[in-house]
Protein backbone atom coordinates (compact mmCIF):
# COMPACT_ATOMS: atom_id res chain seq x y z
CA UNK A 1 0.00 0.00 0.00
CA UNK A 2 1.58 3.40 -1.10
CA UNK A 3 2.89 5.69 1.75
CA UNK A 4 0.73 8.68 2.20
CA UNK A 5 2.76 11.73 1.67
CA UNK A 6 2.30 14.35 4.71
CA UNK A 7 1.32 17.75 4.50
CA UNK A 8 4.53 20.19 4.97
CA UNK A 9 4.77 21.35 8.75
CA UNK A 10 3.91 25.24 9.94
CA UNK A 11 6.77 27.30 9.83
CA UNK A 12 7.52 28.27 13.58
CA UNK A 13 6.29 31.39 14.77
CA UNK A 14 9.42 32.13 16.98
CA UNK A 15 12.92 33.13 15.80
CA UNK A 16 14.54 30.48 14.07
CA UNK A 17 18.90 31.52 14.34
CA UNK A 18 18.87 29.56 11.20
CA UNK A 19 16.48 31.16 9.27
CA UNK A 20 18.00 34.58 10.21
CA UNK A 21 21.61 33.61 9.14
CA UNK A 22 20.25 32.66 6.05
CA UNK A 23 18.32 35.94 5.45
CA UNK A 24 21.56 37.88 7.02
CA UNK A 25 23.58 36.21 4.19
CA UNK A 26 21.28 36.93 1.45
CA UNK A 27 21.01 40.53 2.81
CA UNK A 28 25.25 40.43 2.67
CA UNK A 29 25.78 39.04 -0.55
CA UNK A 30 23.32 41.71 -1.83
CA UNK A 31 25.62 44.50 -0.41
CA UNK A 32 28.55 42.69 -2.01
CA UNK A 33 27.02 42.87 -5.17
CA UNK A 34 26.03 46.66 -4.85
CA UNK A 35 28.78 48.69 -5.60
CA UNK A 36 26.47 52.11 -4.61
CA UNK A 37 26.16 50.44 -0.84
CA UNK A 38 29.82 50.20 -0.75
CA UNK A 39 30.48 53.66 -1.56
CA UNK A 40 28.08 55.47 0.58
CA UNK A 41 29.32 53.25 3.49
CA UNK A 42 33.03 54.11 2.71
CA UNK A 43 33.94 56.29 0.03
CA UNK A 44 31.07 59.23 0.45
CA UNK A 45 32.34 59.41 4.28
CA UNK A 46 36.03 59.74 3.01
CA UNK A 47 34.36 62.37 0.14
CA UNK A 48 33.34 64.07 3.36
CA UNK A 49 35.68 64.54 5.37
CA UNK A 50 38.49 65.95 3.10
CA UNK A 51 35.39 68.29 1.65
CA UNK A 52 35.19 69.56 5.45
CA UNK A 53 38.43 68.79 6.97
CA UNK A 54 40.52 71.10 4.06
CA UNK A 55 37.79 72.69 2.26
CA UNK A 56 35.85 74.01 5.02
CA UNK A 57 37.26 76.69 7.91
CA UNK A 58 35.57 78.72 10.29
CA UNK A 59 38.44 80.44 10.93
CA UNK A 60 39.14 83.72 10.46
CA UNK A 61 42.69 83.84 9.10
CA UNK A 62 44.82 85.47 6.03
CA UNK A 63 42.04 88.20 5.84
CA UNK A 64 42.40 91.07 3.59
CA UNK A 65 42.82 94.15 5.33
CA UNK A 66 43.72 97.36 3.74
CA UNK A 67 46.21 99.52 5.65
CA UNK A 68 46.44 103.29 5.02
CA UNK A 69 48.82 105.66 6.67
CA UNK A 70 48.20 109.26 6.21
CA UNK A 71 51.57 110.22 7.59
CA UNK A 72 54.63 107.77 8.04
CA UNK A 73 56.40 107.46 10.67
CA UNK A 74 58.03 105.40 13.38
CA UNK A 75 55.11 104.72 15.10
CA UNK A 76 52.88 103.88 12.46
CA UNK A 77 56.11 101.41 10.60
CA UNK A 78 56.57 99.88 13.89
CA UNK A 79 51.84 99.32 14.03
CA UNK A 80 51.99 98.57 10.11
CA UNK A 81 54.60 95.67 10.94
CA UNK A 82 52.60 93.83 13.50
CA UNK A 83 50.04 93.75 10.73
CA UNK A 84 52.69 92.20 8.60
CA UNK A 85 53.49 89.74 11.40
CA UNK A 86 49.71 88.50 12.49
CA UNK A 87 49.11 84.90 10.91
CA UNK A 88 45.48 86.46 10.75
CA UNK A 89 46.22 89.51 8.08
CA UNK A 90 47.47 90.15 5.08
CA UNK A 91 47.87 93.47 5.00
CA UNK A 92 47.30 95.59 1.83
CA UNK A 93 49.26 99.15 2.05
CA UNK A 94 47.09 101.86 0.45
CA UNK A 95 48.28 105.34 -0.07
CA UNK A 96 44.99 107.07 -0.10
CA UNK A 97 41.39 106.44 2.07
CA UNK A 98 39.33 106.60 -1.32
CA UNK A 99 41.77 103.91 -2.76
CA UNK A 100 40.93 101.74 0.38
CA UNK A 101 37.08 102.46 0.12
CA UNK A 102 37.02 101.35 -3.44
CA UNK A 103 38.61 98.26 -2.87
CA UNK A 104 36.43 97.31 0.31
CA UNK A 105 33.25 98.16 -1.95
CA UNK A 106 34.85 96.20 -4.78
CA UNK A 107 35.34 92.81 -2.28
CA UNK A 108 39.59 93.01 -2.49
CA UNK A 109 39.38 93.37 1.52
CA UNK A 110 37.30 92.47 4.36
CA UNK A 111 38.59 95.60 6.05
CA UNK A 112 40.31 98.88 5.93
CA UNK A 113 42.83 100.71 9.77
CA UNK A 114 43.15 103.88 8.86
CA UNK A 115 46.00 105.63 10.79
CA UNK A 116 45.55 109.33 10.90
CA UNK A 117 48.00 112.42 10.17
CA UNK A 118 48.53 112.99 14.10
CA UNK A 119 48.91 109.26 15.37
CA UNK A 120 51.90 109.31 17.05
CA UNK A 121 51.67 112.65 18.31
CA UNK A 122 48.62 110.82 20.11
CA UNK A 123 49.53 107.51 21.26
CA UNK A 124 50.58 108.86 24.85
CA UNK A 125 47.60 111.06 25.17
CA UNK A 126 44.75 109.73 27.22
CA UNK A 127 42.34 109.65 24.59
CA UNK A 128 44.41 107.46 22.45
CA UNK A 129 45.56 107.44 19.17
CA UNK A 130 42.81 108.58 16.71
CA UNK A 131 42.61 104.85 14.27
CA UNK A 132 39.84 104.24 12.69
CA UNK A 133 38.68 100.66 11.71
CA UNK A 134 35.91 99.94 8.93
CA UNK A 135 34.59 96.21 8.28
CA UNK A 136 32.57 94.54 5.75
CA UNK A 137 29.86 93.04 7.69
CA UNK A 138 28.07 91.26 4.94
CA UNK A 139 29.26 88.38 7.00
CA UNK A 140 28.58 89.53 10.44
CA UNK A 141 30.28 86.50 12.10
CA UNK A 142 33.67 86.89 10.24
CA UNK A 143 32.97 90.58 11.29
CA UNK A 144 33.10 90.38 14.60
CA UNK A 145 36.29 88.23 14.68
CA UNK A 146 38.42 90.36 12.26
CA UNK A 147 37.41 93.47 14.61
CA UNK A 148 38.47 91.07 18.17
CA UNK A 149 41.40 90.45 15.74
CA UNK A 150 42.56 94.31 15.20
CA UNK A 151 41.78 94.96 19.34
CA UNK A 152 44.27 92.05 19.75
CA UNK A 153 46.98 93.75 17.79
CA UNK A 154 46.26 97.13 18.42
CA UNK A 155 46.45 95.96 22.46
CA UNK A 156 50.03 93.80 21.69
CA UNK A 157 51.17 96.93 19.69
CA UNK A 158 50.61 99.26 22.81
CA UNK A 159 52.36 97.48 25.07
CA UNK A 160 55.25 96.82 22.68
CA UNK A 161 55.24 100.85 22.19
CA UNK A 162 55.29 101.81 26.11
CA UNK A 163 57.98 98.60 26.33
CA UNK A 164 60.76 100.09 24.11
CA UNK A 165 59.68 103.98 25.67
CA UNK A 166 60.54 102.76 28.83
CA UNK A 167 57.08 103.33 30.21
CA UNK A 168 54.45 101.66 31.74
CA UNK A 169 51.27 100.59 29.59
CA UNK A 170 48.29 100.92 31.90
CA UNK A 171 45.24 98.46 30.33
CA UNK A 172 41.85 99.89 31.64
CA UNK A 173 41.23 96.22 32.08
CA UNK A 174 43.61 93.43 32.75
CA UNK A 175 42.12 90.64 30.12
CA UNK A 176 43.27 87.53 29.96
CA UNK A 177 42.09 84.99 27.79
CA UNK A 178 41.90 81.24 28.90
CA UNK A 179 40.25 78.98 26.10
CA UNK A 180 38.65 75.06 27.64
CA UNK A 181 38.51 72.48 25.78
CA UNK A 182 40.01 73.86 22.37
CA UNK A 183 42.86 75.75 23.21
CA UNK A 184 43.82 75.82 19.35
CA UNK A 185 41.02 77.04 18.23
CA UNK A 186 40.87 74.65 15.40
CA UNK A 187 37.82 74.50 12.96
CA UNK A 188 38.88 70.64 12.42
CA UNK A 189 37.67 69.94 16.21
CA UNK A 190 34.87 71.19 15.85
CA UNK A 191 33.49 70.00 12.76
CA UNK A 192 35.26 66.45 12.05
CA UNK A 193 33.50 65.17 15.35
CA UNK A 194 29.87 66.59 14.49
CA UNK A 195 30.53 65.10 10.82
CA UNK A 196 30.86 61.48 12.30
CA UNK A 197 27.03 62.19 13.27
CA UNK A 198 25.94 63.09 9.51
CA UNK A 199 28.23 60.26 8.29
CA UNK A 200 26.28 57.80 10.00
CA UNK A 201 22.66 59.54 9.56
CA UNK A 202 23.07 59.63 5.50
CA UNK A 203 24.58 55.86 5.67
CA UNK A 204 21.84 54.49 7.97
CA UNK A 205 19.11 55.84 6.52
CA UNK A 206 19.61 56.18 2.99
CA UNK A 207 21.15 52.34 2.42
CA UNK A 208 17.95 51.31 4.89
CA UNK A 209 15.35 52.99 3.40
CA UNK A 210 16.10 51.34 -0.01
CA UNK A 211 16.51 47.76 1.75
CA UNK A 212 12.37 46.93 1.11
CA UNK A 213 11.92 49.33 -2.04
CA UNK A 214 15.25 47.27 -3.36
CA UNK A 215 13.28 44.22 -3.04
CA UNK A 216 9.74 45.87 -4.80
CA UNK A 217 12.05 47.37 -7.62
CA UNK A 218 13.88 44.14 -8.78
CA UNK A 219 10.38 41.73 -8.38
CA UNK A 220 11.66 39.80 -5.35
CA UNK A 221 9.43 40.64 -3.73
CA UNK A 222 6.63 38.07 -3.44
CA UNK A 223 9.28 35.26 -3.15
CA UNK A 224 10.55 37.11 0.09
CA UNK A 225 6.83 37.10 1.53
CA UNK A 226 5.96 33.70 0.73
CA UNK A 227 9.56 32.16 3.01
CA UNK A 228 8.94 30.71 6.23
CA UNK A 229 10.70 33.46 7.72
CA UNK A 230 8.65 35.29 10.19
CA UNK A 231 8.39 39.43 9.98
CA UNK A 232 10.72 39.96 12.63
CA UNK A 233 13.45 37.53 10.97
CA UNK A 234 12.75 39.82 7.56
CA UNK A 235 13.79 43.13 9.46
CA UNK A 236 16.47 41.35 11.56
CA UNK A 237 18.00 40.34 8.32
CA UNK A 238 18.39 43.51 6.67
CA UNK A 239 19.45 45.72 9.74
CA UNK A 240 22.09 43.28 10.79
CA UNK A 241 24.04 43.84 7.96
CA UNK A 242 23.20 46.88 7.23
CA UNK A 243 24.22 47.92 11.07
CA UNK A 244 27.70 46.78 11.21
CA UNK A 245 28.26 48.51 7.13
CA UNK A 246 26.84 51.83 9.02
CA UNK A 247 29.59 50.73 12.18
CA UNK A 248 32.62 50.34 10.11
CA UNK A 249 32.11 53.87 8.30
CA UNK A 250 32.09 55.03 11.85
CA UNK A 251 35.00 53.42 12.75
CA UNK A 252 36.81 55.07 9.50
CA UNK A 253 35.61 58.30 10.16
CA UNK A 254 37.19 58.07 13.63
CA UNK A 255 40.03 57.34 12.48
CA UNK A 256 40.71 59.54 9.74
CA UNK A 257 39.83 62.42 12.08
CA UNK A 258 41.68 61.67 14.68
CA UNK A 259 44.86 60.19 12.59
CA UNK A 260 44.53 62.23 9.84
CA UNK A 261 43.28 65.77 10.81
CA UNK A 262 44.98 64.96 14.52
CA UNK A 263 41.53 65.99 16.41
CA UNK A 264 42.05 64.83 20.05
CA UNK A 265 40.02 61.97 21.57
CA UNK A 266 39.86 62.32 25.34
CA UNK A 267 36.59 59.86 26.22
CA UNK A 268 36.33 56.35 26.05
CA UNK A 269 36.01 54.09 22.59
CA UNK A 270 33.83 51.63 24.21
CA UNK A 271 31.46 54.81 25.32
CA UNK A 272 31.55 56.12 21.65
CA UNK A 273 31.11 52.62 20.36
CA UNK A 274 27.88 51.62 22.54
CA UNK A 275 25.87 55.32 21.86
CA UNK A 276 27.61 55.18 18.19
CA UNK A 277 25.43 52.26 18.11
CA UNK A 278 22.63 53.73 19.81
CA UNK A 279 22.45 56.32 17.17
CA UNK A 280 22.66 53.74 14.57
CA UNK A 281 19.51 52.02 15.53
CA UNK A 282 17.81 55.39 15.46
CA UNK A 283 18.88 55.98 11.81
CA UNK A 284 18.12 52.50 10.79
CA UNK A 285 14.81 52.84 12.65
CA UNK A 286 14.19 55.90 10.32
CA UNK A 287 15.08 54.77 7.51
CA UNK A 288 13.20 51.21 7.88
CA UNK A 289 10.23 53.37 8.39
CA UNK A 290 10.61 55.31 5.22
CA UNK A 291 11.15 51.95 3.65
CA UNK A 292 7.94 50.41 4.65
CA UNK A 293 6.20 53.40 3.33
CA UNK A 294 8.12 54.08 0.04
CA UNK A 295 8.05 50.99 -2.25
CA UNK A 296 9.68 53.03 -4.90
CA UNK A 297 13.74 53.30 -4.67
CA UNK A 298 13.99 56.74 -5.93
CA UNK A 299 11.05 58.37 -3.82
CA UNK A 300 12.67 56.39 -0.64
CA UNK A 301 15.96 57.95 -1.40
CA UNK A 302 14.68 61.18 -1.84
CA UNK A 303 12.53 60.86 1.62
CA UNK A 304 15.54 60.04 3.26
CA UNK A 305 17.52 62.74 2.50
CA UNK A 306 14.87 65.43 3.13
CA UNK A 307 13.66 63.86 6.23
CA UNK A 308 17.26 62.65 7.83
CA UNK A 309 20.35 64.10 6.23
CA UNK A 310 19.07 68.09 5.61
CA UNK A 311 17.53 68.41 9.34
CA UNK A 312 20.87 66.39 10.89
CA UNK A 313 22.86 69.36 8.59
CA UNK A 314 20.63 72.20 9.52
CA UNK A 315 19.28 71.76 12.93
CA UNK A 316 21.39 69.50 14.96
CA UNK A 317 24.08 72.01 16.12
CA UNK A 318 26.65 70.54 13.93
CA UNK A 319 27.19 74.12 12.31
CA UNK A 320 24.69 76.33 13.87
CA UNK A 321 24.74 77.26 17.25
CA UNK A 322 21.00 76.15 17.98
CA UNK A 323 20.91 78.02 21.64
CA UNK A 324 20.76 81.31 19.17
CA UNK A 325 18.29 80.07 16.82
CA UNK A 326 13.94 80.81 17.89
CA UNK A 327 12.25 78.86 20.79
CA UNK A 328 10.41 77.04 17.84
CA UNK A 329 13.04 75.84 15.73
CA UNK A 330 14.90 74.48 18.90
CA UNK A 331 11.62 72.60 19.88
CA UNK A 332 11.93 70.90 16.46
CA UNK A 333 15.62 70.40 16.76
CA UNK A 334 14.70 68.19 19.89
CA UNK A 335 13.05 65.61 17.28
CA UNK A 336 16.40 65.11 15.09
CA UNK A 337 18.43 62.50 16.53
CA UNK A 338 21.86 63.76 15.31
CA UNK A 339 21.08 66.54 18.36
CA UNK A 340 21.58 64.12 21.09
CA UNK A 341 24.63 62.02 19.26
CA UNK A 342 26.39 65.52 18.27
CA UNK A 343 26.57 66.25 21.85
CA UNK A 344 27.81 62.95 22.74
CA UNK A 345 30.62 63.00 20.34
CA UNK A 346 31.93 66.56 21.06
CA UNK A 347 32.18 65.81 24.58
CA UNK A 348 33.91 62.47 23.88
CA UNK A 349 36.79 64.19 21.63
CA UNK A 350 37.47 67.26 23.10
CA UNK A 351 36.69 67.06 26.88
CA UNK A 352 35.99 63.06 28.18
CA UNK A 353 33.29 61.13 29.82
CA UNK A 354 31.17 64.11 31.11
CA UNK A 355 28.24 62.05 32.38
CA UNK A 356 25.75 64.72 32.81
CA UNK A 357 25.95 65.28 29.09
CA UNK A 358 26.52 61.61 27.70
CA UNK A 359 23.75 60.10 29.98
CA UNK A 360 21.11 61.88 29.11
CA UNK A 361 21.73 62.37 25.22
CA UNK A 362 22.31 58.49 25.40
CA UNK A 363 18.91 57.95 27.09
CA UNK A 364 17.13 60.02 24.36
CA UNK A 365 18.80 58.14 21.67
CA UNK A 366 17.45 55.03 23.27
CA UNK A 367 14.21 56.02 23.62
CA UNK A 368 13.84 57.37 19.57
CA UNK A 369 15.43 54.08 18.86
CA UNK A 370 13.13 52.04 20.62
CA UNK A 371 10.05 54.17 19.24
CA UNK A 372 11.40 54.26 15.16
CA UNK A 373 11.96 49.97 15.33
CA UNK A 374 8.70 49.38 16.83
CA UNK A 375 7.02 51.64 14.36
CA UNK A 376 9.02 49.86 11.52
CA UNK A 377 7.56 46.35 13.74
CA UNK A 378 4.29 47.55 13.36
CA UNK A 379 3.84 48.19 10.06
CA UNK A 380 6.17 45.75 8.68
CA UNK A 381 3.28 42.69 7.08
CA UNK A 382 4.17 39.71 5.26
CA UNK A 383 1.49 40.71 2.82
CA UNK A 384 1.70 42.77 -0.41
CA UNK A 385 -0.97 45.58 -0.12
Amino acid sequence: MPKQSSLPSRPSPYLSLKRLQGLVIKETRQILRDPSSIGIAFVLPTILLFLFGYGVSLDAKHVQVALVVEQTTEATTSFTASFMGSEYFEPLLLPQRQTAEKALLAGKVQGMVVLRENFAEQIHKKEGAPIQVIVDGTDANTGRQILGYVRRVWRDWLELHARNQGLTFQQPVNQEFRIWFNPEVRSQNFLVPGLIAIIMTLTGALLTSLLVAREYDRGTIEALMVTPATADELLLGKLIPTFFLGMGGMALSLAMGVGLFEVPFRGSLWVLFFTAALFMFATLGMGLLISTLAKDQFVAGQIAIMVTFLPAFLLSGFIFNLASTPAWIQAVSYLIAARYFIEILKTLFLVGNVWDIILPNGAALFLMASVLLTLSRILTHKRLE
